[in-house]
């Protein structure tokens, strides 16, 4: 179905459509570095910046933003700061990213994702511009999103400009879910007051990380950001004429990025996420479990918009994606997901669906204690379900702050409500 989809619209192996509701008459949008880049370049005239950015910085010519801005006239890139998986997107998931050059333009590379999450006051000496301009995914557990906040701090206790270029969220449509973190839930996947699903591009989260600096720390960074053209909130990544670029090694598609918000849960327990395989975060499995029983009680439960169906796996070593997975070279049970509906799916409920079917199930299965309450951002999550509390009692828990964070995220929001 891939080759012949790829010879049908000439796209990418990386871009993904669905079978049954492919969009038609694909919509055309500028990112916020093509605005920037042919509508206010003369805001670059003269600086010396900074890139915070990745493999997903691509213009819509296919250039990567740095190779357009190395050779404009005028505009000096002093260095190269690198989140998880690398300015060229190359490095493993969790895999620390260590300060270097750019193979291919011997620029500096400072690491934001290894010793240090947050640029020191010596790598920003003689910097008088930050751009960044990375793809995130709209679910808060992506690092990137912690490098955006740890960025702006420092460029506001710097007093240096940053300029966001603003790309977009491409699981919009889907409405903000789940818990807003508490302290003490703090981590590189729950940095800030921001519930699982957030629902707002990169520029937005920036504007609202300006705004907790100023309210909590008495910070305040000169923040711009530049804003795509075009965009609709309403809709999906693939209702754009854009192929899909993998914004971390696992997100091969779209509907990857769409279930995920839900079974990356699974990375906080001894089941395997499908990490190893073909289909990540879609396959869900291992070696103790019964496909059947699983199906079963996942059944029981309101999941609408999505499929499972029996599914067995073998997690292997691939290189670049993923290296001694959970049950590497083992027989995994469980099941594969497919969305039907889009516009109807809650993944974050059925990942916590699934997580309640499991330990119900299975006398085998177990949390990793640490890891799912941090991915949460609480622990009510784990205590409930090792409670045998149900999956409805527990999406209560949280709407009084969600509705609380909705209320104020529209002050942020660049685009149509």
């Amino acid at each position: 179905m891939k080759q012949f989809l790829n010879l049908v619209l000439s796209v990418s192996l990386l871009f993904f459509s669905f079978q049954n509701n492919y969009p038609q008459n694909r919509k055309e949008y500028l990112s916020g570095a093509d605005a920037l880049l042919r509508f206010k370049p003369l805001l670059l005239r003269g600086k010396n910046i900074g890139v915070v950015a990745n493999h997903t910085a691509i213009l819509k010519n296919g250039t990567h933003l740095i190779d357009s801005l190395i050779h404009m006239k005028d505009v000096h890139i002093i260095k190269l700061f690198s989140p998880e998986h690398g300015i060229r997107g190359d490095a493993e998931a969790g895999a620390s990213v260590k300060d270097g050059a750019d193979k291919k333009t011997g620029l500096k590379i400072i690491s934001l994702y290894g010793k240090s999450f947050k640029p020191k006051k010596e790598d920003l000496k003689g910097i008088n511009l930050i751009l960044f301009d990375i793809q995130d995914i709209g679910a808060r557990y992506y690092t990137y999103i912690a490098t955006l906040y740890y960025v702006i701090e420092a460029c506001a206790e710097n007093n240096i400009p940053i300029f966001i270029l603003d790309r977009p969220n491409p699981i919009s449509p889907v409405e903000p879910d789940g818990p807003v973190i508490v302290k003490g839930f703090s981590s590189p996947v729950s940095i800030a007051p921001l519930p699982i699903i957030h629902n707002m591009t990169i520029g937005e989260i920036g504007k609202y990380f300006n705004y907790l600096f100023e309210k909590e720390k008495g910070l305040h960074c000169h923040l711009m950001v530049i804003p795509m053209k075009g965009w609709n909130r309403n809709r999906f990544f693939d209702e754009y004429s854009t192929n899909w670029v993998r914004p971390s090694p696992n997100i091969t598609s779209l509907e990857t990025a769409l279930i995920y918000p839900g079974t990356c849960l699974i990375e906080g327990t001894n089941i395997s996420e499908g990490r190893g395989t073909e289909s990540p975060f879609l396959s869900i499995g291992a070696p103790f479990i019964k496909s059947s029983l699983l199906m079963d009680e996942l059944n029981k439960h309101n999941i609408q918009g999505i499929a499972v169906e029996p599914f067995n796996f073998t997690p292997e070593d691939i290189p670049g994606t993923a290296t001694n997975p959970k049950y590497k070279n083992e027989l995994c049970r469980g099941i594969k997901i497919t969305i039907t509906d889009r516009k109807k799916i809650e993944p974050l409920k059925f990942g916590i669906a699934l997580l309640y079917s499991l330990k119900k199930q299975f006398a085998e299965f177990k949390f990793k204690d640490k890891t799912i309450d941090m991915l949460f951002g609480n622990d009510f999550l784990r205590k409930m379900i090792n409670a045998g509390e149900k999956p409805e009692k527990i999406y209560l828990k949280w709407q009084k702050e969600l509705n609380n964070f909705i209320n104020l995220r529209n002050k942020f929001l660049l685009y149509n409500k």
